[in-house]
């Protein structure tokens, strides 16, 4: 699903440059249906294909600990037999027109995406298939137990690797018993129990109309796209309510280090805290904060200080991971097991005197210019727009989020970083692991 045809990118990116110089992107158009779903729609004429997607908020954020997994699973069945369809046969119905279904899984949003042709034979069969996968799914219990036996043999693989093992501790450690901190492929002993009738109960208390963002881009007018969201969704029951809000994750109160024993050569080392929502007002600041701090590649200064100065590490980085509720502020690398302490060290302090004093203002400015001269590949293939479309549904965010994205990086000052990281940061608050350290994290 990450492939992208060359003649994509270059037509809707003239196309854009063109028709549209004012704006980033081509115009959003929202509207909702009597059945209470919500539409994104893009037009767009450069190419003969369709993009559209239906996301529920069904993410890994609504299991629990005895139900780890139970999201994820029943999102990955329903592709695999559906409206009198076996998995076989939806697969070469796909086949057959030329067309891709895809899922989208996270902590709060689960979803299918679909690719066509807009010709009206491929498009018709394609989005038959897509329309019985969301509203018909039959959840076969032999298929079922097959799933479970591979996610149960993929889990214990993960078990026996260091970046896994040390990706649990960080999770469980920073979210503590909110659902942000279970594994969204879940655990050998949850999944090894879960029934043909959970799937399906889990189904029926999250995939309704009411609650589905759909997002559409491309070759078919507005009245098109208002009748397929319609074909989608319009079987799915109505909520009588609206959606159970996610607890809210609460703030460490003391910082929290975790040593793991593992054989391998390379100490993984992970640091950071919960840190932002996908609507917070920080986020723009933290966003460029951050490409200074670790985000930027070879231009961040964690990079510099710990690579390009010290030769501890090969990489490292630091993102900010926006979610409904936080998500987590992250730090991580791998360095020789006799290094970790002092490669750790290099990190704490450089973070700490970042949050101390901010970037500079050269920093700033090398951050701003590479942000935004990257941002046209951000946008520049259908795909790509209708991925950003359906997180402005998703997350209810402004309909010219992306043609002020320049604007509001551009806006983004020494002072707004500087507080944001004061406020949002805490060094001496954070959750430290690390795998195969040569000695207790201090």
């Amino acid at each position: 699903m990450k492939m992208l045809l060359r003649s994509c990118t270059f037509t809707v990116a003239a196309m854009m440059a063109i028709a549209l110089p004012a704006r980033a992107t081509l115009p959003i158009d929202t509207w909702q249906l009597d059945n209470g779903a919500r539409v994104y729609f893009v037009e767009n004429r450069a190419l003969p294909m369709i993009d559209v997607s239906v996301d529920f908020p069904a993410g890994s954020g609504r299991d629990t600990k005895a139900t780890s997994g139970l999201a994820g699973m029943t999102l990955g069945v329903m592709r695999l037999g559906a409206g009198g369809l076996s998995e076989s046969q939806i697969a070469e119905r796909l086949a057959d027109v030329g067309a891709q279904l895809g899922s989208r899984f996270d902590a709060d949003r689960a979803g299918y995406s679909l690719r066509t042709l807009s010709s009206a034979t491929e498009r018709e069969q394609a989005l038959e298939l897509l329309a019985k996968v969301l509203q018909s799914p039959t959840f076969p219990a032999a298929v079922l137990e097959r799933e479970k036996a591979r996610q149960v043999a993929g889990l214990r693989e993960a078990a026996t690797k260091p970046e896994s093992i040390a990706e649990r501790a960080f999770a469980t450690a920073l979210y503590r018993e909110h659902p942000y901190g279970l594994r969204s492929s879940g655990e050998v002993d949850t999944v090894s129990k879960l029934t043909v009738d959970q799937l399906k109960t889990f189904y029926a208390d999250h995939y309704y109309a009411n609650r589905a963002i759909v997002a559409i881009i491309g070759d078919l007018s507005r009245d098109e796209a208002d009748a397929i969201a319609h074909r989608l969704t319009d079987k799915l029951p109505r909520a009588s309510n609206g959606v159970p809000p996610l607890a809210p994750v609460l703030p460490l109160k003391a910082s929290v280090a975790r040593d793991i024993e593992h054989p391998a050569s390379q100490s993984h080392i992970l640091m950071g805290a919960p840190g932002l929502k996908r609507n917070d007002p920080d986020y723009f600041p933290l966003f460029v904060g951050n490409y200074i701090l670790g985000g930027g590649g070879f231009a961040s200064r964690l990079v510099e200080e710990v690579r390009q100065k010290r030769g501890l590490a090969y990489s490292s980085y630091s993102f900010f991971a926006p979610y409904a509720e936080l998500g987590p502020f992250q730090i991580g690398l791998q360095t020789r097991k006799e290094q970790a302490q002092e490669a750790l060290g290099v990190v704490r302090e450089t973070l700490k005197r970042y949050v101390d004093d901010g970037p500079t203002e050269q920093e700033l400015e090398a951050a701003k210019q590479n942000l935004v001269g990257g941002f046209p590949l951000r946008i520049d293939s259908n795909r790509k727009i209708h991925d950003y479309l359906a997180i402005i549904g998703f997350y209810n965010l402004p309909l010219d989020y992306l043609d002020r994205f320049v604007a509001n990086v551009e806006a983004v000052t020494v002072d707004q970083v500087r507080d944001a990281f004061r406020r949002r940061v805490h060094p001496d608050l954070m959750v430290t692991v690390v795998v195969g350290g040569s000695t207790k994290v201090q």
